[in-house]
Parts: C-alpha cells; sequence; structure tokens
C-alpha cells in the first residue's frame, strides 16, 4: 500500500512539475496585441540565437530622418534549426521586410508574429502556429 501510495504521489509531482514549466512561458496574446500589425522595411543589425527565443534586431530609419530599432521576436533556436533556418540566415547588413504585430507596450519596439522576408524574396521565418519557420526559396 505504502508503495502505491509513493508512486502516486511521485507522479503527481511530475505532473505538477511539468504544467510549471509549460504554464512559466508567456503567450503571445498576452504581449503583442493583434489590432498593431506593422510592416517596415530595414537593415538587420543583429540576430540573438539564445533560449527560448531568436531575437532580430533591425534598423528602419524613419520619415523624419530618424532610425529606431525594432526587435523581433522568432521561434526557439532548436524549432527554428529543424525547420531549416541557420545562424547565417539572416546576416548583420541584411536589407529586410518585416510583418508582424506591435507589443502592447505602447513604448516597446518589440515585434512579435512575424514574417521576415529577405530582399531576395526569401522567408526566412514566420509568426507562430506550425508554419512558424519557414525557410521558404
Amino acid at each position: 500500500m505504502t508503495t502505491r501510495i509513493s508512486r502516486v504521489l511521485a507522479v503527481a509531482l511530475v505532473c505538477i512539475g511539468f504544467s510549471c514549466e509549460a504554464s512559466a512561458h508567456h503567450s503571445t496574446a498576452a504581449e503583442f496585441d493583434t489590432r498593431k500589425p506593422i510592416t517596415f522595411t530595414g537593415t538587420v543589425k543583429k540576430v540573438q540565437w539564445m533560449n527560448p527565443h531568436i531575437y532580430t534586431h533591425v534598423e528602419v530609419k524613419t520619415a523624419d530622418g530618424n532610425t529606431v530599432v525594432y526587435r523581433v521576436e522568432g521561434g526557439a533556436p532548436n524549432s527554428l534549426y529543424r525547420n531549416g533556418w541557420r545562424m547565417d540566415s539572416l546576416k548583420v547588413g541584411d536589407k529586410v521586410t518585416v510583418k508582424g504585430f506591435r507589443a502592447k507596450n505602447e513604448e516597446s519596439m518589440h515585434i512579435g508574429q512575424a514574417t521576415i522576408t529577405t530582399a531576395d524574396g526569401k522567408r526566412v521565418f514566420a509568426g507562430s502556429g506550425p508554419s512558424r519557420i519557414a525557410a521558404q526559396q
């Protein structure tokens, strides 16, 4: 009887552990506003390969001649890699067009659920869902 209780307790603790880990990851709806779509063209300034997301920093010249740098959130490095994206898929200096959604925080330059397209038309990765990363030629 004690062994059975121990097993049930062990299974319960494992389940609790996994549920805590899963709930720790943020929802895109919590951070990004789908009523704030944005499209811009700019130059890649930096690509950060790190967990839990890859970030591409894109510098854009504004209409008034200033520059802003958007931080575009991508998928997890492992997921992107399995779908054909490599560390050198985007390089500093590349011209890209980004379509995505602004952050809910008005002051944030964070962009989510985005698609990045290179100057030659290659879609390097896309927002959320099963087609998140489409390394298409």
